[in-house]
């Protein structure tokens, strides 16, 4: 398939980097094109799924260069998370409780399917969640049933066996808000070799 990787941090490179190595053609959108970086508006024109890795305070407006008409119908798997450093660290939450990032962008963009997930884990978890021993979980939400499929067949590939479709996009809200704890669990273990397992 194609991909449009907006954004080009180290969540961008490492998804970018997996998808390009299951043979899927990617395109890495940024700000400042060239060297093999496509300006937001052709990516997302070019793509059939289209991948949010921009740090959450800039995701709307990068999502916006990308365009509303090149977003319509398309899969947009948003992996990012509203963290606000304008104090420091650690960080807070821009958004929270009565509502979330994920939803903000499904407002935004009414015709694009968003999926959030991936955001409660460090980036190269995202793409090797062997890297964790044991079963561990990744969460979905989304309002759109065939792009959780098209989501969780992707994850299934990237080796993710416990994937739990939380519900509509509303329910974003809840691994959001995860954040605050796996920012503190970062500090308290010195590294980010650790994820999240429901146990049921």
């Amino acid at each position: 398939m194609k991909f449009a990787v907006i954004g080009t941090g180290d969540v961008g490179r490492a998804i970018a980097e997996k998808l390009a190595s299951e043979g899927h053609e990617v395109r890495s959108a940024s700000r400042t094109a060239g060297g093999g970086r496509y300006p937001h508006a052709e990516a997302a024109a070019w793509a059939e799924v289209i991948v949010n890795a921009t740090k959450g305070d800039a995701s709307v407006d990068a999502l916006r260069l990308a365009g509303r008409t090149n977003l319509a119908g398309k899969v947009l798997v948003d992996v990012a998370n509203p963290l606000d450093f304008s104090k420091g660290m650690p960080p807070t939450l821009f958004v929270k409780d009565d509502d979330s990032l994920g939803e903000r962008i499904q407002r935004e963009f009414p015709e694009a399917r968003v999926v959030k997930t991936l955001n409660t884990m460090a980036s190269r978890l995202m793409v090797a969640p062997g890297l964790v021993k044991g079963q561990h979980s990744v969460f979905m939400s989304g309002n759109d049933k065939d792009a959780k499929r098209l989501v969780e067949d992707l994850l299934r590939a990237w080796g993710w066996k416990d994937i739990v479709d939380l519900g509509d996009i509303t329910t974003a809200r809840g691994t959001e808000m995860l954040m605050p704890l796996w920012i503190r669990l970062w500090a308290a273990f010195g590294n980010t070799d650790f994820n999240f397992h429901i146990a049921r």
